[in-house]
């Protein structure tokens, strides 16, 4: 498995991560003998990044890889968590007091002393021009809680706000063959300042894997049926914000680009490490052969100049009048 820098954390991590909101909630039920199959299968494919956050589950994600990790001593994974969205999001809940707590719960959950990376997720956009708040970030890492901090996102504006926060060590943002504006600015900016980019919904919430039709149904607490048009969060979460129907149709479009010889996932998830400037995509599992599946992508051969150029027409027939101004 090819390992890429994470920006300023200075660490290797894997190329294609692994993606665990699915483990904790929101994508139907997962055993918990599942949610540890799917680690091992990925770490056994070469994964060395989780990613998770305390909101998973109310921590159940952040303790399954706790679990997972202390049962395997000596198993080298860098694991990115997320705080934030346990609170009411208002600016005001973004203080030093509230951080040291949301970070000791995660130091709790995962069994370590010093958290690898904490990413503000996706808090409200006033926050990133808080220097009080990066300035508490800072303090973090001099306390040594955490040992980087990076932001997820919802859109590209807040992004480039991030990356110019010298400190910022990361972003994750959703970037696919569906989400093509972080292409413009933002990849640019992060690799020019040093700044990792961790690549999220890569398969636009399934929408990429092409089995999905029109009358798919999906389980009530899967956030596929309940945020379709952004009831609980952002909107953008949720098939990357383009109408199901609308997906579905383009879906079977980029699988007919992509050819018989990949699946559509693969290709999906193979575009994305292509892109420049791209550290990490971390696409979730719910199975051991879907993680397995997923770390494959790495080593896939790349996709050729033509393919790349009629991902982006499809794009910008199908897609882009209905994302790229939100997001």
């Amino acid at each position: 498995m090819e390992q890429r820098v994470l920006g300023r954390t200075g660490r290797d991590v894997s190329v294609v991560g692994l993606g665990t909101w699915q483990l904790g909630a929101d994508w139907g039920d997962v055993a918990e003998s599942d949610a540890l199959a799917v680690l091992d299968a990925a770490v056994e494919a070469g994964v060395t990044f989780f990613d998770t956050a305390d909101v998973y589950g109310d921590g159940r994600s952040e303790q399954l890889i706790g679990r997972y990790l202390r049962e395997r001593p000596g198993t080298e994974v860098f694991v990115a968590t997320k705080m934030g969205r346990r609170a009411d999001q208002i600016p005001d809940n973004y203080v030093l007091g509230n951080f040291r707590a949301w970070n000791d719960r995660s130091r709790r959950n995962l069994g370590v002393e010093r958290l690898d990376l904490v990413q503000l997720h996706c808090p409200p956009t006033s926050v990133y021009s808080s220097d009080e708040v990066f300035d508490a970030l800072d303090t973090l890492v001099a306390e040594e809680r955490i040992a980087a901090y990076g932001v997820s996102v919802e859109t590209c504006e807040e992004a480039l706000a991030a990356i110019a926060r010298p400190g910022t060590a990361s972003v994750q943002i959703i970037l696919n063959p569906f989400r093509l504006k972080p292409l413009d600015e933002v990849l640019p900016a992060a690799a020019e300042a040093g700044v990792g980019i961790i690549a999220r919904v890569p398969l636009a919430s399934g929408l990429l894997s092409g089995r999905y039709t029109e009358d798919t149904v999906f389980a009530a607490d899967d956030h596929r049926t309940y945020n379709r048009h952004g009831e609980a969060f952002d909107q953008g979460e949720t098939f990357s914000g383009v109408d199901f129907a609308t997906g579905v149709s383009a879906a079977a479009e980029f699988a007919g680009i992509v050819g018989p010889e990949r699946t559509p996932a693969a290709a999906a998830l193979r575009w994305i490490v292509q892109q420049p400037g791209v550290t990490s995509v971390i696409p979730g599992a719910r199975s051991a052969a879907q993680a397995r599946a997923n770390a494959e992508a790495a080593g896939a051969d790349p996709l050729p100049p033509q393919t790349l150029a009629a991902v982006r027409d499809l794009y910008d027939r199908r897609i882009r009048a209905g994302v790229h101004h939100r997001w």
